[in-house]
């Protein structure tokens, strides 16, 4: 590395010769994408719940009650993780997500085209 140029020249001259930085797409879920030809996802509303017990007294939202197929929850679980940053799993037909999260997915399911309870 020449003493003259630091790493921030390089850096600025890679990304010019490659057009700069991607731009990530706006992965804002819009209420139409959200719905199937204009129906809810689903009929039966969702739970959402919140739990401490059992886990070391670590906080965990639960949302339950879909009539979906293993592969489509964690479809759904995947955008509801990267939406909210945060982390959390799915099985067994619940979607478990890490902290007290049960305000953003109140707004956020029906975004998806969900009913909540």
């Amino acid at each position: 590395m020449n003493s003259t140029e630091s790493w921030q020249d390089k850096l600025r001259a890679m990304l010019e010769a490659s057009g700069g930085v991607p731009q990530e797409e706006d992965t804002e879920i819009t209420t139409a994408e959200a719905t199937v030809e204009g129906k809810t996802v689903q009929k039966s509303p969702l739970a959402i719940l919140y739990e401490r017990k059992g886990r070391g007294g670590k906080q965990a939202t639960i949302i339950s009650g879909f009539e979906l197929s293993e592969p489509e929850i964690q479809e759904i679980a995947a955008r509801i993780k990267k939406k909210l940053a945060t982390g959390g799993s799915a099985r067994g037909g619940e979607i478990l997500i890490q902290g007290d999260r049960r305000e953003d997915l109140r707004k956020l399911l029906p975004q998806l085209g969900f009913k909540l309870r």
